[in-house]
């Protein structure tokens, strides 16, 4: 499915709860979160369905599942075996915060688990512990190791980098990458959902992150990192792993994006920094078949924007925060 500006669409990140077992302050309110109800959250049976559609009319290829904390919901394991039975399928990933994965490891892998994503801001104790306001980090660090021991390559580790926060740790995250076999990727710090921790001071760009790697690594020009991601790869000579770098702020990727959200309560996204959404839901619980799942995706997707507009702020309809679109 190509939208109109000629891009293939075959990838699609679905929220599968709005709830977490932590707060970042760059995703969440510490207080007065109220959570989707059940009965406004899509079920199981209907995420299933969507993406069975999605796979099978729209040709999309890859799956991510996402939250809030996606492990936190309750079928989760369920969810990925019945996407696993669904014909080309080619790639069933989750990003998770690494709390609750090490538990889960096996079952999720057996269940049809292909890849997973860790988000980590700081490999410092009191700093994780800050940013998430609260969170074990060593739970994390077993989960990465577990997600390594299993083979569910490339294990990737996702880190906002944020300007008096943790810029300086990125030669830290290098040497985690360096000595063992994951892929991290700096993120530059996006204003989604106008909480307050956002300020255009803390923004750190791509290209002040490579001038402090290359202080101390030589990088070189890597080969893409499977995962269909935004990422800009590099190689660390003599390193068990790789780096990437998401510049989503200072240089723009959305002439590559390939990506719809599905957030949980079921709307559907073509771009983060859209508040334009298909209600999805709404047409399920009103009896709509799969011939009209289809159209409404097709719509979504001809109604892609050519870009994010990030620089220009959130804006005053877009009213969700990020834990309620998806990660």
């Amino acid at each position: 499915m190509l939208d109109s500006y000629n891009r293939e669409i075959d990838y699609l990140r679905v929220s599968v709860t709005d709830r977490c077992n932590l707060r970042c302050r760059y995703c969440m309110p510490e207080e007065g979160i109220e959570s989707i109800g059940h009965l406004k959250i899509l079920t199981l049976e209907q995420i299933s369905q969507i993406i069975k559609v999605a796979i099978e009319q729209i040709g999309i290829k890859k799956i991510r599942l996402t939250g809030g904390e996606p492990l936190v919901r309750k079928g989760i394991v369920n969810l990925i075996h019945d996407i696993a039975k669904i014909p080309k399928i080619e790639e069933i990933a989750i990003t998770t915060n690494g709390i609750l994965f090490y538990d889960m490891a096996e079952e999720l892998q057996q269940a049809g688990l292909s890849r997973v994503n860790f988000s980590l801001d700081s490999l410092k104790n009191d700093k994780f512990n800050y940013i998430t306001r609260f969170g074990h980090i060593d739970k994390v660090f077993n989960s990465i190791q577990k997600a390594i021991d299993l083979g569910l390559a490339p294990v990737k580790i996702n880190t906002v980098v944020m300007k008096g926060f943790n810029d300086d740790e990125i030669l830290d995250f290098v040497k985690l990458a360096y000595d063992m076999p994951v892929h991290v990727r700096f993120i530059e710090f996006m204003p989604v959902g106008d909480l307050p921790f956002y300020t255009d001071d803390k923004r750190f760009s791509v290209e002040e992150m490579k001038d402090i790697i290359r202080s101390k690594y030589v990088l070189t020009k890597g080969s893409l990192v499977q995962g269909n991601g935004p990422a800009k790869c590099f190689n660390l000579n003599g390193g068990k792993g790789s780096i990437g770098f998401i510049s989503a702020m200072s240089d723009h990727f959305c002439g590559q994006c390939n990506r719809l959200r599905l957030t949980a309560d079921g709307k559907l996204r073509a771009c983060l920094y859209s508040s334009k959404e298909t209600n999805l839901k709404m047409a399920l619980d009103n009896g709509a078949n799969e011939d009209v799942i289809t159209r409404l995706i097709d719509k979504t997707i001809l109604e892609k924007p050519n870009r994010h507009h990030m620089t220009e702020g959130w804006g005053i309809n877009n009213v969700r925060k990020m834990y309620q679109i998806g990660g």
